[in-house]
């Protein structure tokens, strides 16, 4: 399985960068003028919610991959009250909205009935957040895997319940301040040890499809919504969407956390098919997780007052697992 096409960008001598020799065909889905702005204008999620561009990113790449025809199943969550307030609505796109657990069964009821119509042509997403999907949703998800539905299902992982207060889900990561997990004690935040990892739990079912992305890799992520829409049968997509407002950090910086996210080794991005890794993308700079929880108000107390070396070298060996796990380092790193 071939990774992402690597475009070459040129410095001009100023502080744009950019390639203006790329075809209309090697370019982003969201540099074409007649993308289908799925999610568009009017919504009101936070300034610089990385929810909101995960979710235009997969579905303009979702809505191209299949010429328009696609039918989108979403969990109650941010996305669905900050894009559908009765009785306005931000999307262009055939939309249903469930309860907050049955979005992947109801995407596999949509899919079973558009099947007895003989409507091959028209594709479904199901999306949902971490609470909806991970914790809420997850038998439902867990069913549709086994029975093989032909749905892809997103996750936008913002790594807790943002809509209702910034509660701990299962995929809150250690040591993460939240409303649930305050930073009290010995051991401050949510605990080490707890928690669901949904990709390897969707790769135990040995789907035809799982990858992860972030929304720092536009090209990345597109290209794996573009290979799991020319399957059929059940995929899994798992992107991370910092959420400035529930892990504390500025507006402006959403895209830059989700790209430190991943080159600490916090976040691995890889596909699967049938259970088996079979690529990922490599850490071309590799940083210390220092440099991915300072800018995040959620670990402030990892620094403050004094700073809490034994956690953060805790955390520092997580990476490293994942690093090893996935074989992350790039060949040059990992030659050094």
């Amino acid at each position: 399985m071939s990774a992402a096409p690597q475009v070459k960008f040129y410095q001009v001598g100023s502080f744009a960068a950019g390639n203006r020799l790329l075809g209309p065909e090697a370019q982003s889905d969201q540099a074409d003028p007649g993308r289908s702005n799925a999610l568009t204008c009017g919504h009101r999620a936070c300034q610089g919610c990385g929810e909101a561009l995960g979710a235009r990113y997969a579905l303009d790449a979702a809505q191209r991959a299949a010429g328009g025809k696609v039918i989108a199943v979403n969990a109650t969550g941010c996305l669905e009250v900050f894009s559908t307030p009765y009785p306005e609505t931000s999307w262009q796109l055939p939309w249903l909205h469930s309860l907050f657990g049955n979005a992947p069964a109801v995407a596999a009821g949509v899919a079973a009935a558009l099947r007895a119509k003989g409507r091959t042509d028209v594709r479904v997403v199901g999306q949902g957040g971490d609470g909806g999907t991970v914790d809420i949703g997850l038998g439902c998800l867990s069913g549709m895997f086994e029975r093989d539905d032909d749905v892809l299902y997103i996750c936008y992982d913002n790594e807790a319940y943002m809509n209702t207060g910034v509660q701990r889900s299962g995929a809150t990561p250690p040591t993460a301040r939240t409303a649930t997990t305050q930073a009290v004690g010995e051991q401050p935040g949510a605990s080490f040890g707890q928690g669901k990892n949904l990709p390897l739990i969707a790769m135990a079912h040995e789907i035809p499809y799982v990858a992860t992305a972030t929304v720092a890799g536009l090209r990345d992520l597109e290209a794996k919504v573009h290979r799991a829409m020319g399957m059929r049968g059940a995929r899994y997509l798992h992107v991370l969407v910092p959420c400035p407002l529930g892990w504390g950090t500025a507006s402006h910086d959403t895209v830059r956390i989700a790209r430190l996210a991943e080159q600490t080794g916090l976040f691995p991005v890889f596909e699967a098919t049938g259970g088996v890794v079979t690529d990922v993308t490599p850490i071309r700079r590799r940083l210390p997780v220092e440099e991915y929880l300072r800018p995040q108000k959620r670990y402030a107390h990892l620094f403050e007052p004094e700073p809490r070396t034994d956690v953060i070298a805790r955390l520092q060996r997580v990476a490293d697992r994942n690093i090893a796990r996935f074989g992350l380092l790039a060949q040059e790193e990992a030659s050094s």
